[in-house]
């Protein structure tokens, strides 16, 4: 069972100055759980630990991908990891289930869900999918995004079919199971798709009828949580941010590095694709945007109430 921030010894003579730049104070660790294996959503906090952004705010960052992406939030609930990346969808239901969770930062602070389409095939716009197919993945969060968008055209669920394709959203689209996916990613399924000679269109949900929101975000259990530790670890992660941002070249190396397995077309122009989807200020939240999507949340059925976004959300000062 992993202890929140645990001590350890610096060793004297290889970070002597790191522990006089840094006040001189022991090095806390934390364990990080991704979302997902590891890819370019998750830029910034490699370049954090590549750069030395971590160690020089006093950090020793353990980054893990988990084995079931439905895992991180639950055991930073439990108290077995100390950071979760996590969906703000996701943490309005998971709070309402009664997860101690909070959200104390930002990763990827733009949607990347889509309605995505074939560019050459029959719907043109959200109003062509009357009667036609639409595959998802997984329901609840999916249907919702898409009955908002089909309600701008004057259309709902019962005006097409809906098709679980599990994982499997470009295969489906492509080889004409169905005529359009639901949770398909702007900066991973378009690239997918044009890789294997396709184009595609995507129809962006928050230009559809759904209110803007985080895709990704950080959170941790607000019982257990050292906020002044985690402001010095989003400290480090606006760092490693701006170095992307101004750097991107560089920093693809440093994100490759020992990770050979990632360098490869899609994670390159998905690369290309995320760098302006990060938040440059991980830390600031957005008090009446998070407001109006739980409203969105609660309209839709998917929580019980919406709640006030201190009982979810917090600025570590």
């Amino acid at each position: 069972m992993f202890r929140m921030f645990r001590r350890s010894i610096l060793l004297p003579a290889t970070l002597a100055l790191l522990l006089a730049s840094t006040g001189a104070q022991a090095t806390d660790k934390l364990t990080l759980l991704l979302d997902w294996f590891i890819n370019p959503d998750h830029a910034p906090l490699f370049v954090a630990k590549e750069r030395g952004y971590f160690a020089a705010h006093g950090l020793d960052v353990e980054i893990i991908a988990p084995a079931d992406p439905n895992d991180p939030p639950k055991l930073v609930a439990a108290g077995k990891a100390d950071i979760a990346i996590s969906y703000q969808p996701q943490l309005h239901v998971q709070v309402a289930a009664g997860l101690p969770l909070t959200r104390f930062g930002t990763l990827i602070a733009t949607p990347l869900n889509t309605l995505l389409v074939l560019k050459d095939g029959p719907v043109k716009s959200i109003a062509d999918l009357k009667g036609r197919k639409v595959g998802y993945s997984i329901g609840g969060f999916e249907d919702a995004l898409l009955r908002a968008m089909l309600a701008r055209h004057d259309l709902s669920l019962n005006d097409i079919t809906l098709v679980n394709v599990n994982f499997s959203l470009s295969p489906a689209l492509l080889s004409g199971q169905v005529d359009a996916v639901i949770g398909a990613y702007r900066n991973f399924e378009l690239n997918q798709m044009d890789i294997e000679g396709h184009k595609g269109h995507a129809f962006y949900v928050e230009e559809e009828g759904v209110p803007s929101y985080d895709e990704l975000i950080l959170v941790a259990n607000p019982e257990r949580m050292d906020r002044a530790v985690l402001r010095r670890f989003l400290d480090a992660l606006e760092d490693g941010v701006r170095y992307l941002v101004n750097h991107p070249d560089e920093s693809w190396a440093l994100f490759i590095r020992g990770r050979s397995a990632l360098n490869d077309e899609l994670n390159r122009r998905a690369w290309r694709d995320t760098l302006t989807r990060f938040a440059l200020r991980p830390a600031a939240l957005d008090r009446a945007r998070y407001t109006r999507f739980a409203q969105f949340m609660y309209e839709q059925g998917l929580i019980p109430e919406a709640l006030s976004v201190a009982d979810y959300a917090t600025i570590l000062e």
